[in-house]
């Protein structure tokens, strides 16, 4: 067991509660033990180690849905380790990974695989997503409620979206008796086929390969039909576009169980960004006009969007150094979420930001962390919210360093990280 802690002197960030404020908490015996809005602790016994937080936010650790590793198969990009190490200089303390691996999770045993093998890390929380069809292939439904019995959180095929209705009417209908959340990428493949840029006048005059924004808001009418035609809960992996956004609040509305995400690079970079054709600004889905990053930034002000990611998907310098349309699309994220995001401090209030990556994703896979609440897992990020920071790609944790942040100023410096009380990280 770990020295019992106490914060004192903090900005208390609870988005559960919604609490925003002075305060001071206590870390024992890997739970939060005691928490004091708008106060302080009485008196401490000697054996408590007690930290003045300097008027630093202490907030719940993030919650980070959308995670790709290598490990197992494509280790040479990401193992499970450095991307915990990641994570926990990032200040996220629980990670969702990815099925699209080698072999893909779309069984129990590759469940209980990465279960086993990130409890020898003992670094970050590790929560599998297991594939809806075998492979990723979109053509044949994985065995969802045994990887759901051994420990999968959700299941989706990751970037590849289910092009055949009927199969994806049975992964939501299967998935809802067993009560397993869905997520699904909504984008038309046949008009994202090929594509490395979104089309308009800037694509045009780079002579990139593109599609239309559209394509996103196609799809996304089909799923939303089947989920209302099946009552399956609903995830939305990654919605980037005003006219999906529509499509969205028309689905919620009607008061379907779908939950939004977007990717903290779409709410960050315009397809300006792209520049002299810069490979580590190519994302899947790829960054989209001015007018898109308004509207997303505004449905997540509204509450539409629901959950903020990072997205993170490395690829190593051999993937990126290539022409635009043939590099791969993707970027870490883990280390630069959370200071990324707390730059629309001035658009968003920093309680509402910050249950984007906390409380909504935590609630949403039913975990315990994401609050600031006595008996609650000490999962905490201590983060000072006025330090400067300009991102370095040489001082990135994860195996690849293909961040379009690189070189980037930033606020939101990462002082510590707890998990289950723990410290994994000091800054």
């Amino acid at each position: 067991m770990t020295r019992p802690l106490a914060f004192t002197n903090v900005r208390l960030v609870d988005p559960a509660s919604g609490w925003d404020g002075p305060g001071a908490l206590l870390v024992q015996d890997g739970r939060i033990a005691d928490v004091v809005q708008g106060g302080e602790l009485g008196s401490l016994s000697g054996d408590i180690e007690v930290l003045d937080g300097r008027g630093a936010m202490l907030s719940p650790g993030l919650v980070d849905l959308r995670v790709k590793t290598g490990e197992p198969g494509f280790e040479t990009k990401e193992t499970l380790k450095s991307a915990a190490l990641a994570a926990a200089a990032g200040g996220v303390t629980s990670i969702v990974v990815q099925p699209d691996t080698h072999p893909v999770i779309d069984e129990a045993s590759v469940v209980d695989f990465i279960l086993r093998r990130t409890r020898d890390i003992e670094l970050v929380h590790v929560y599998p997503a297991g594939a809806a069809t075998k492979g990723c292939e979109g053509q044949r439904m994985a065995e969802i409620g045994l990887m759901a019995e051994a420990g999968c959180v959700y299941v989706t095929d990751a970037d590849r979206p289910i092009v055949d209705s009927k199969v994806l009417r049975r992964v939501l209908a299967y998935a809802a008796s067993f009560g397993v959340l869905v997520a699904h990428r909504p984008s038309d493949p046949w008009l994202a086929a090929g594509a490395a840029a979104t089309e308009g006048e800037f694509a045009g005059r780079m002579g990139l390969p593109s599609v239309p924004p559209i394509a996103e808001k196609i799809m996304l009418e089909r799923d939303l039909a089947l989920v209302e035609l099946t009552g399956a809960r609903f995830l939305v992996d990654q919605v980037t576009t005003a006219c999906a956004l529509e499509t969205l609040a028309r689905g919620k509305a009607k008061g379907l169980p779908v939950t939004a995400t977007t990717s903290i690079n779409h709410l960050s970079f315009n397809e300006i960004d792209i520049g002299d054709y810069r490979t580590f600004v190519k994302f899947d889905p790829p960054v989209r006009g001015e007018e898109d990053r308004q509207a997303t930034i505004d449905a997540l002000a509204s509450g539409l969007i629901d959950i903020v990611v990072s997205a993170h998907a490395p690829a190593p310098a051999e993937d990126k150094r290539l022409p635009y349309d043939e590099a791969a699309p993707g970027a870490v994220g883990l280390q630069t979420l959370l200071p990324a995001l707390l730059a629309f401090r001035d658009a968003i209030p920093l309680v509402d930001l910050m249950r984007t990556v906390t409380s909504k994703p935590a609630d949403l896979l039913g975990l315990a962390a994401g609050r600031l609440t006595k008996g609650a897992p000490a999962d905490l990020v201590l983060c000072d919210l006025d330090a400067p920071i300009v991102v370095d790609l040489e001082k990135l944790k994860s195996k690849s360093r293909n961040s379009p942040f690189d070189g980037r100023r930033l606020f939101g410096e990462v002082k510590m990280t707890l998990v289950d009380g723990r410290v994994v990280y000091r800054g």
